[in-house]
């Protein structure tokens, strides 16, 4: 019964030991406070670090988020656009029709008239005229011109006399 009380003794000296070297060491760090600084900005950088990863991995699925929003907008706009586009091109398409259309339709009934004023004139007119009236029936665009710039020189005549004329009304003489 010795034996077993003396190795029973060993046995709890050596628990005791063993219990005191963990606290002595749990003391060492606890008093280590520049050992625990030196984990705590470890393990400070370390979240800092996944939450910066974390963080840029938001950013960039926002930003595919926001890119494909922005395509499916510029898609649409540019489809809508398109329709407009054709909408418009097709309005002006009939109303270039239309004034075509008009025009032709006042260039005959212009011409009709002309005609009947013409052959209700042309037996009246005198022998000496019948070239130069005749001459006009066939080229009418002529006498339009000749009218227009008989009157602009009319004008510009009137335009001249009126600014050579002073405050009194009296011409100016010039040297």
């Amino acid at each position: 019964m010795k034996n077993e009380a003396a190795a029973d003794l060993r046995r709890q000296i050596e628990q005791t030991r063993h219990q005191l070297g963990e606290t002595v060491e749990e003391l060492a760090a606890r008093a280590d406070v520049r050992g625990r600084a030196r984990a705590r900005a470890a393990d400070l950088r370390d979240r800092a670090g996944a939450m910066g990863v974390q963080l840029r991995s938001s950013a960039a699925e926002a930003g595919r988020h926001l890119q494909e929003r922005a395509n499916r907008t510029g898609h649409a706009v540019q489809e809508r656009a398109g329709r407009a586009g054709h909408v418009t091109q097709e309005t002006a398409t009939r109303a270039g029709h239309t004034v075509q259309e008009r025009a032709v339709q006042a260039r005959h009934d212009l011409r009709g008239r002309t005609s009947r004023a013409g052959r209700a004139t042309g037996d009246s007119v005198p022998g000496v005229l019948r070239a130069p009236v005749g001459f006009v029936r066939r080229h009418p665009w002529l006498v339009v011109i000749a009218g227009a710039a008989a009157a602009a020189v009319l004008l510009a005549g009137t335009r001249g006399a009126s600014r050579s004329r002073g405050a009194g009304g009296a011409r100016r003489r010039t040297c």
